[in-house]
C-alpha cells in the first residue's frame, strides 16, 4: 500500500472515530479509572461503552413443541435479539393449555380435542417460524404495545383467512345439496316433513317444562392462537432481561407507567383436594377445595401451615379410624362407607383426588383436620370451594344436580348457597356456584352474600378478548373473574383489562389453567398487575410447585427491599351498591 494512500485511510479513521466521540470518551474513562485502579480493566472499559451501544433488537423468533405438566404438546417460543452485533438468545416462554372438555366427556370427544390440540401446536409452530419471524424482526423487545399490535392485527387476520375457507366450504355444500335436490325431488321432500313434525313436537315439549336460559356455545378457539400469546409473554420476558428487572416489576411498569414503591403480592387459593364428579360418591356440588391464607401471615408462613394440613387430611383419609366425619354419619343411622380407592391419586391440579357423599362430610374432615394442628377455619385460614356449576346442570330437567339423584332450579341454588355460608361461614370464595347463563340468579347471590363471601366466575371468563365490551366487563355481576392466559391473549390484554377491574367492582384473580408447563411466568404477571388471588392448584406437581416458589421469591426480594405491602381481604356489599358510584366494601372479619 502507498504512503499516500495510508494517510488518506489514517484521516478517514481519525474522522470516523472522532465523529463517534471515540477519543474523548476513551480519555474520559481512562482517567476515571486510573486512581481506582480495577482488579478487571478491560471488564470496567466494557461496561463503561456498553452505555453507547445500540439497543437490543429482536432478530429472530422460534417456535418449538414441546411438552407440558401433563405429557401434552404445547408450544414454546424463544426470543433471539442482536446484542452488540451478536445474536443473543434472551429467553423463552411455555404457553399453559387449557381444555373445556369436560371430566365426563365420551371418549371420542376427548380423542378429537387431543387431535386439535396437536394441529393447534403445530399450526403455532409454523406461523411464528414464518411470519411472525419477519414481521417481528428489528422490534424494539420492550415496546410491547407496538408488539401486541402487530400480533393481534395477525391474529384479525388470520380469523378473516379462517371465515373466508368456511364461506367457501358452505357454499360448496349447499351447491352439491341442491344438485342432490333437483336430481332426486321427491325423496327431498318426503325427507324434511318428518323433520318439520318432529321440531314442533320437541317445541312443544320444551314449552312444558319451566325455561331455562339455554348454554351458551363454547368459544370456537382458532387453530394456532397459542402463538399469539406464547409471542407475546416471550417477548415481555425478552423485555424484562434486556431492562434488567424482574417481570413483576416489568410489567407494573407497563401498567402503571411507573415502577410502583410498594407491591401487594397476590393471596393463594392453594387446592388440597379435587372432587371428581363422575366418582361413585353422591356429591358432585364440589369440584375443588381451597385454602386461603390468613392476610396477618407472610406467604411462606400460610404455605407452611397448609402443607401440613395437606398432610394431615392425607393421615386422616387413609386413617382406618372414624373421623368426626364418619362419626356424624353413624349418629344419623348410617354404616361408615370407606373412602374410594383412588385417594392416593394426585390429580393434574396438584392434589389429592377424593369424593364424599356430603358437603358436610366433607366440611367435617377439613375442621377435624385443621382442629389436629390447633388451627381454626374462619380464623387461621379461610375456604373458597370452586362448584363448576355449568358442569352440574342436567338440560333434560333443567336443574343442577348436586348429588346422585337430587336435582334443585337456579333458584334453589341461591337459597342452598345462603344457608351454606350461613352454616359454615369460613368459606369466604365460591367459584362458579352458578352457571353464567344464569344472570338473574348471579345478582341474586351476589346481592345475598356478596358482603360475606367472594362470588366468583372463572367458566365466563375463559375467553377475555368476549369479556371486553366499550370499556366494561361483559358478565354477570359478580365479585370478580378468574383471567387465564392462553391462546391468543397478550400481555396488553391482561394490563387493559385488569385496568377496567381496578375501576369498577370486579376483583382479579389469575388462574392457572388446567394443563399446565413448568414456566413461572403466570405469577409475575399476577404480582406485577395487582391481582388479589392467584388460583395456581395444589402442592404437589412440579409444575405447580415451581409457581409457588416463585412467588415465594417474590416475597422474599420485596422485603428485603421494603416494597412488601400487607393485603386486604375486603367484599363487595352489592345490596347497597347504588348505580352513580362505585360499591361500598367491607373488612373481612377479624380474629377472635
Amino acid at each position: 500500500m502507498e504512503a499516500g494512500e495510508r494517510r488518506r485511510l489514517r484521516q478517514e479513521a481519525a474522522e470516523y472515530y472522532r465523529g463517534l466521540r471515540v477519543p474523548e470518551r476513551m480519555e474520559e474513562v481512562l482517567n476515571a479509572l486510573f486512581p481506582l485502579p480495577p482488579q478487571d480493566l478491560y471488564g470496567e472499559l466494557a461496561n463503561y461503552f456498553s452505555k453507547f451501544s445500540k439497543a437490543p433488537v429482536i432478530c429472530k423468533v422460534v417456535g418449538r413443541k414441546v411438552i407440558d405438566g401433563v405429557g401434552e404438546p404445547t408450544l414454546e417460543v424463544e426470543i433471539y435479539c442482536t446484542v452488540k452485533n451478536y445474536e443473543k438468545r434472551i429467553c423463552s416462554s411455555v404457553m399453559a393449555t387449557h381444555s373445556q372438555i369436560p371430566e365426563n366427556a365420551l371418549p371420542e370427544t376427548i380423542e378429537a380435542d387431543e387431535r386439535e390440540r396437536n394441529e393447534s401446536v403445530y399450526t403455532a409452530v409454523e406461523w411464528i417460524c414464518d411470519s411472525l419471524n419477519t414481521m417481528l424482526r428489528d422490534l424494539d423487545p420492550t415496546d410491547q404495545c407496538q408488539a401486541d399490535k402487530i400480533l393481534g392485527k395477525y391474529f384479525e387476520e388470520k380469523v378473516e383467512e379462517r371465515k373466508e375457507i368456511e364461506r367457501q366450504e358452505k357454499e360448496m355444500r349447499e351447491e352439491e345439496e341442491s344438485g342432490k335436490v333437483t336430481t332426486s325431488p321427491a325423496s327431498g321432500h318426503s325427507g324434511a316433513t318428518p323433520k318439520q313434525k318432529k321440531g314442533r313436537k320437541s317445541g312443544k315439549k320444551v314449552s312444558e317444562d319451566t325455561p331455562i336460559p339455554p348454554a351458551e356455545p363454547a368459544e370456537p378457539v382458532l387453530c394456532g392462537s397459542l402463538a399469539i400469546g406464547g409471542t407475546s409473554l416471550a417477548i415481555a420476558r425478552a423485555g424484562a432481561t434486556i431492562s434488567r428487572v424482574p417481570l413483576y416489576l416489568y410489567t407494573a411498569l407497563l401498567k402503571h407507567k411507573e415502577t410502583p414503591k410498594e407491591i401487594t403480592l397476590p393471596l393463594p387459593m392453594v387446592t388440597v383436594l379435587y372432587c371428581e364428579k363422575n366418582s361413585p360418591t353422591k356429591l358432585k356440588l364440589v369440584k375443588e377445595v381451597m385454602l386461603i391464607p390468613p392476610v396477618e401471615l407472610l406467604l411462606h408462613q400460610g404455605i407452611e401451615i397448609v402443607l401440613e394440613i395437606q398432610k394431615e387430611i392425607t393421615r386422616k383419609i387413609e386413617s382406618p379410624g372414624k373421623t368426626p366425619a364418619s362419626r356424624a354419619e353413624s349418629r344419623r343411622g348410617r354404616g361408615h362407607k370407606a373412602q374410594p380407592g383412588s385417594l392416593k391419586r394426585i390429580s393434574h391440579l396438584g392434589c389429592l383426588i377424593t369424593g364424599y357423599d356430603s358437603l358436610e362430610q366433607l366440611l367435617l374432615q377439613l375442621q377435624a383436620a385443621c382442629n389436629s394442628l390447633g388451627l381454626e377455619l374462619g380464623t387461621d385460614l379461610y375456604l373458597a370451594i370452586n362448584c363448576a356449576a355449568h358442569e352440574l346442570m342436567d338440560y333434560d330437567k333443567g336443574k343442577y344436580e348436586i348429588l346422585t339423584g337430587t336435582f334443585k332450579s337456579p333458584d334453589e341454588m341461591v337459597a342452598m348457597y345462603v344457608e351454606m355460608i350461613k352454616n359454615f361461614p369460613f368459606i369466604t370464595a365460591l367459584i362458579d356456584p352458578i352457571r353464567k347463563e344464569d344472570r338473574e340468579q348471579w345478582s341474586s347471590i351476589c346481592r345475598a352474600l356478596g358482603s360475606k363471601c367472594f362470588l366468583i366466575a372463572e367458566d365466563a371468563a375463559t375467553q377475555i378478548s368476549k369479556l371486553k365490551t366499550d370499556q366494561n366487563i361483559n358478565i354477570a355481576m359478580c365479585s370478580g373473574v378468574v383471567l387465564k392466559y392462553i391462546n391468543q391473549t397478550t400481555v396488553s390484554d391482561l394490563i387493559e383489562l385488569t385496568g377496567i377491574l381496578d375501576g369498577q367492582r370486579h376483583i382479579s384473580i389469575l388462574g392457572s389453567p388446567d394443563r399446565e408447563s413448568s414456566d413461572e411466568s403466570l405469577v409475575d404477571l399476577a404480582v406485577g398487575l395487582g391481582a388479589r388471588f392467584l388460583k395456581l392448584g395444589g402442592l404437589s406437581r412440579g409444575e405447580r410447585v415451581a409457581k409457588y416458589n416463585r412467588l415465594l421469591a417474590i416475597e422474599e426480594e420485596l422485603a428485603a427491599n421494603g416494597a412488601l405491602r400487607k393485603p386486604k381481604l375486603e367484599f363487595v356489599d352489592f345490596a347497597e351498591e347504588k348505580p352513580a358510584q362505585l360499591p361500598d366494601v367491607l373488612s373481612a372479619p377479624q380474629k377472635v
